[in-house]
């Protein structure tokens, strides 16, 4: 029955929504950052593998065919960015700056970390793309020489880290710009941050939304200059 189970295309993605699930059902619950549905979706997963002794090729067979919903998914949020057209209009030359400052800000950290803790050129590149999203972010890394694994897993840390304390440092720094939120949230957390993004606001998701986009373009440009420095 096991190896049936396990033998099923749609094995992987059954694990992984009825993991997605529980971390919704924690989430509401409890309401805390701590448990975002990514992060127990993520969880859950290794446990029920570990304890199943069901090897990771087996659950990747079905768990793949989600892979493919990243790209539309990403696509379709320019719909909430396309209702606050005027507003972008109007917020342009702030918002472009915005962007380049958040992109810059995470490239310069990767390599001054790479300095810092004297970490190779295959390490360094793939780090590099930790802040954009995973459909553009595996792109980035295997043409610059990375380790595309290592760089999934950067990105999906990075995109919890920024969806968990995203909404304390703007408390903490007394930010209150719906714009600024979401040019932060998108520009620093990609698609993951964009989620808690739109459950600040339409403004603060609409910004956000912009940003994946945005940031994802202007880091493959600015990765591959940055790739030079070390």
């Amino acid at each position: 029955m096991k190896e049936m189970l396990c033998n099923s295309v749609f094995f992987g993605v059954m694990v992984s929504i009825l993991a997605y699930e529980i971390g919704m059902f924690l989430k509401k619950k409890w309401k805390l950052a701590i448990f975002n549905p990514l992060l127990v979706s993520i969880v859950v997963v290794i446990v029920f593998l570990a304890v199943f002794h069901i090897d990771y090729e087996s659950y990747e067979t079905g768990a793949h065919l989600l892979s493919y919903l990243l790209t539309p998914a990403t696509v379709c949020l320019a719909i909430p960015l396309y209702e606050q057209l005027e507003l972008l209009h109007h917020n342009l030359h702030a918002i472009l700056a915005g962007l380049i400052s958040g992109v810059l800000t995470s490239l310069v950290s990767v390599l001054a970390m790479a300095v810092l803790f004297r970490l190779d050129h295959d390490v360094y590149v793939t780090l590099l793309p930790k802040s954009i999203t995973t459909a553009i972010g595996m792109g980035v890394s295997e043409e610059l020489g990375g380790i595309v694994t290592i760089t999934v897993a950067v990105i999906i840390v990075t995109g919890i880290l920024g969806n968990v304390i995203g909404e304390h440092v703007f408390r903490i720094c007394k930010i209150e710009e719906p714009i600024a939120k979401g040019i932060a949230l998108g520009s620093a957390s990609h698609a993951i941050g964009t989620a808690k993004a739109m459950e600040l606001g339409e403004i603060e998701g609409a910004m956000s939304s912009l940003s994946i986009a945005v940031a994802g373009v202007l880091t493959v440009v600015g990765a591959s200059v940055f790739a030079q420095f070390l």
